[in-house]
């Protein structure tokens, strides 16, 4: 797409192509344009990345993210020149930051194509698979794109881009976007050439070279779905592969119009489970079985194209924008499509998890204080940020918490939000005031720890109910609670607590034989009862 009619899209949808990026606060990218050459003599690669660069203000030079290459390794991408335009531009580059000298007032607009070549440490997996034939493999989550691409290596600065890919002829290549060309090329190399229109991070913006095995599978509201696979297990990987595609629809009906021109599930070497690369999935390459073992796996990365990859995090912090949502839809997924009582061993497995990750990690879920990117892939961000939803929808009802879901991910596709932005928007839309509830589950670290002391005598059960978390601060939550009585039969209440002791008197003709505690796993706690 031109940089004009680009900016007028923007402009028309209302989105600010603005960066954010805190390390980066001088630019904004627009585009990208990355021209790689791979080949099979070694693992070396050829790049020419031309990048459409605003300046946000006056300065005498920027930095982009590239690593470069290492005293102690071979490894890394050494530039050879860059220029703008017709002027070449001076540069140094050290460690992890390419340093461009080059003079620009605010609203300047520069052109730069960075020459370059090497040896990926990291990013771009060159490998075999497990066949044993030679790959490449885009695997940029969530900081590792510089490896192989002079970029602004973080989520808040989103910009359209192209992948122009050289490959020798028997490699198939993936990338984000539309196949726009597919040429052949001397010395039996083929150029593919993959442009996309709407901004992305980074952190997915992937390309994928290997011998695969590819299945156009239909189309959903207007979306091409795909399966590519090793062709040594292309019948049970396309078999696999192929539910993507209801699973597409389910989720564009739940939360709103797919954001991208194509979904592709690939067969790679990710190091993850699965990556939610914006249009194109890369798959761990044991994913599949023939027994589509991998349905909530597809689900949850699915998700991400709306929660993640076009609805992204304004920073690392809040990564559970990303993870929780991809790990509640898939529980709501299996709620709706195969049955409320899988749903709820799913969220009682959760909750342990959740309970588990605290006595290692006291960290709240907006965690400020790990560093280490890696780190924060941990059960805060995904199953208790699915809990946190979870509860939210409980503490607001089905219609408010889906409408809400719906209204934040259209404020915010193809832009960034932060856990604030979201907490306002699902005030506005519920017309509650939300604070207590998202500071106390997002902000603080653990879970209520639950202790009820019942006697019954004469008629009356008196419940005696403390909240005993380390914390020594009370929660404010809802309490859902079965007497079962002799003959079977069940009452059911719900108490809201608010105070780290509380006594509650109730008249029963008699004596429950049992008392439990969240009969319909609706509350992260640790619970226990003392009955005399």
């Amino acid at each position: 797409m031109p940089k004009l009619l680009a900016l007028l899209l923007f402009i028309a949808i209302g989105i600010s192509t603005q960066a954010q990026s805190p390390q980066h606060p001088n630019i904004d990218i627009l585009h990208y344009r990355f021209a790689l050459a791979i080949q099979d003599k070694n693992d070396s690669i050829k790049g020419e990345t031309t990048i459409a660069i605003r300046l946000l203000k006056d300065c005498d030079q920027f930095h982009l993210d590239l690593v470069a290459p290492s005293k102690k390794s071979a490894k890394g991408m050494k530039v050879e020149k860059i220029m703008n335009k017709e002027s070449a531009l001076e540069f140094q580059q050290k460690g992890d930051s390419l340093i461009i000298k080059n003079k620009g007032k605010a609203g300047d607009t520069l052109h730069c194509s960075i020459y370059y070549q090497g040896i990926p440490a990291d990013g771009l997996i060159i490998s075999k698979n497990k066949f044993g034939e030679r790959t490449f493999f885009g695997d940029n989550w969530p900081t590792r794109a510089h490896h192989y691409l002079p970029c602004v290596d973080h989520p808040a600065d989103k910009a359209t881009l192209e992948f122009i890919v050289d490959a020798p002829n028997h490699y198939n290549v993936i990338a984000n976007g539309r196949l726009v060309e597919e040429t052949n090329l001397p010395e039996e190399m083929t150029r593919h050439h993959y442009q996309c229109d709407v901004p992305l991070p980074t952190k997915v913006m992937v390309i994928g070279a290997a011998r695969f095995a590819v299945q156009n599978i239909g189309n959903v509201e207007g979306t091409p779905v795909s399966s590519w696979v090793y062709p040594q297990n292309r019948e049970e990987g396309f078999y696999d592969y192929a539910m993507a595609k209801d699973i597409l629809a389910y989720f564009i009906k739940k939360i709103g119009p797919y954001p991208y021109s194509k979904l592709a599930n690939v067969q790679s070497k990710t190091r993850f489970g699965g990556m939610e690369n914006a249009g194109n999935i890369f798959y761990s390459e044991q994913s599949i079985t023939g027994k589509r073992s991998a349905e909530d796996l597809i689900a949850h990365e699915i998700v991400h194209q709306w929660f993640g990859n076009s609805a992204s995090e304004s920073d690392w912090p809040h990564l559970w924008l990303s993870e929780g949502f991809a790990t509640y839809l898939t529980d709501v997924y299996v709620e709706e499509n195969r049955s409320k009582e899988e749903f709820k061993k799913m969220l009682s497995r959760q909750r342990q998890q959740v309970i588990g990750f605290y006595q290692q990690k006291k960290t709240p879920v907006v965690d400020t204080i790990t560093k280490d990117l890696m780190e924060m892939l941990n059960t805060n961000a995904y199953q208790k940020g699915a809990w946190v939803l979870h509860m939210l929808r409980r503490e607001i009802g089905d219609s408010l918490f889906f409408l809400g879901v719906r209204n934040y991910y259209e404020q915010y596709k193809l832009a960034n939000a932060s856990t604030d932005d979201f907490q306002k928007l699902m005030e506005t839309t519920s017309g509650l005031d939300l604070n207590t509830f998202f500071q106390q589950w997002l902000h603080r670290p653990g879970q209520p720890l639950i202790e009820v002391n019942a006697a019954y005598k004469k008629g009356i059960l008196s419940l005696e109910i403390a909240q005993k978390q380390p914390s020594q601060k009370a929660y404010d939550i809802p309490l859902e609670v079965n007497f079962v009585f002799e003959d079977k039969t069940v009452l059911f209440k719900s108490f809201r607590l608010q105070e780290l002791e509380q006594s509650i008197r109730i008249e029963l003709p008699e004596k429950p034989v049992e008392i439990i505690l969240d009969p319909n796993v609706n509350l992260l706690h640790v619970g226990k009862v003392i009955y005399k």
